[in-house]
Order: C-alpha cells, then sequence, then structure tokens
C-alpha cells in the first residue's frame, strides 16, 4: 500500500510518538520536514500545533502536548480511505493463552494486538471504542472465538458489564481459524492474530446483553 499519510515535523517528541503509533499498526507513512513539497497522493498530513501554519495541505491533523496518538492515527487513517464514517466496525478476539485480536472498519484491517489476560483484553477493547466514539459509525460488534470455552464465557460476561448496550456481542465457531500459513506457523501471537481476523469475519451466535 502506497503512503497516503505524512508526518511532517522537526520535533523529535512528536516525531517519535506519532511515527510509533504509526508502525504499531503497521501504517506506510511520509517523513517531512515543513520545508518539503508534499507529494500529491498525501491525502492527510500530521503536524505540531507550532507547525500547523507552515503546511499547506487541504487535510492537516495537528499533534498537541499530551494528546493519545492513537486517536488521532485512527482519525488520519479514516481520512487516508476517503471515508468520512465507518458503516461498520467488527473487532474479533481469539481467546486462549494468548488473546489474538483484530480491529475491522468496514471489512479493512486497521488495528491487531495481542494481550495476556480477560482484563488486558476487556481494558484494551475499551480503550479501541474510546478512541472511536468522534467516528461516525452504524453498528459496531465484538466477536469472540469458542475455542476455549472458558476464556470466551469469562470475557462475554465482563464485556456485556462493560460496554454500553449498543454493542452487539457474538460468540462464533473457531473451526478452520487457525490454519496457519508459513509465514505464521512458528510465531504464536502473530497466529493468535490472523485467527482473530477471520473471527471477524464471521458470522456467530448473538450473546443475549444483561443476562
Amino acid at each position: 500500500m502506497k503512503a497516503k499519510i505524512a508526518v511532517v515535523t522537526v520535533s523529535g517528541k512528536a516525531y517519535y510518538l506519532i511515527v510509533n503509533e504509526l508502525k504499531k499498526k503497521r501504517i506506510p507513512f511520509l517523513s517531512l520536514t515543513p520545508n518539503d513539497p508534499i507529494p500529491i497522493e498525501i491525502r492527510v498530513v500530521i503536524t505540531t500545533e507550532e507547525e500547523r501554519l507552515l503546511i499547506n495541505h487541504e487535510k492537516v491533523l495537528t499533534f498537541r502536548d499530551g494528546m493519545e496518538p492513537e486517536a488521532l492515527i485512527n482519525q488520519a487513517l479514516q481520512i487516508a480511505q476517503g471515508k468520512e464514517c465507518y458503516e461498520k466496525i467488527v473487532i474479533g478476539v481469539d481467546p486462549g493463552e494468548v488473546f489474538g485480536l483484530a480491529v475491522l472498519a468496514d471489512g479493512k484491517v486497521v488495528e491487531t494486538g495481542n494481550c495476556f489476560n480477560v482484563k488486558e483484553t476487556l481494558d484494551k477493547i475499551k480503550n479501541i471504542l474510546k478512541n472511536l466514539k468522534d467516528t461516525p459509525t452504524t453498528s459496531v460488534s465484538v466477536k469472540v472465538g469458542d475455542g476455549v470455552p472458558e476464556y470466551k464465557e469469562k470475557l462475554l460476561r465482563a464485556l456485556d458489564e462493560a460496554l454500553s448496550s449498543n454493542v452487539l456481542l457474538e460468540s462464533v465457531s473457531e473451526v478452520g481459524t487457525n490454519r496457519y500459513t508459513s509465514e505464521t506457523k512458528h510465531r504464536r501471537g502473530l497466529r493468535d492474530i490472523v485467527s482473530a481476523i477471520r473471527i471477524a469475519g464471521r458470522n456467530g451466535y448473538r450473546y443475549k446483553r444483561g443476562g
């Protein structure tokens, strides 16, 4: 994928925080200074408040001290994809000793990660939804794989208690989700993420909320 996001700053601290988040999400980007010309294919520029007036581009996001970079990067990704809103956000979870997690926005993977217990997974999902709260979305669902029933039930109960009632919860069959590619065969965390992506793409059984 060609870079559609440019990080334009000479601030070392801001650059580190922004780029660290972009790399974590595996989003391609260009690094520029305020004096560099911005290529035509760039759809959104991320810079600092101090450098904002030096940037000549129609879509500019500003990073401020103390800001959470994750919410800013989510916004930049949305603009880069040409979306004013998402129809559907799906979070897939492959529970087990390592919890694989994947976030799909209108079918595209926008974030992945690993967690190591139910609480960490719950906190991560709550944080993802918090960072998406300013993004207009038609529906949000969390799909949990049923490969380890004990973990699945524990996580679904915790999600039911913690998340707003408009979030749909589903239990999804994991049959066939753990087929390994040559790339993931010997990398446990990556295998769990691939399974979580497959879980997010499947239809499951609706979990009754408030029970």
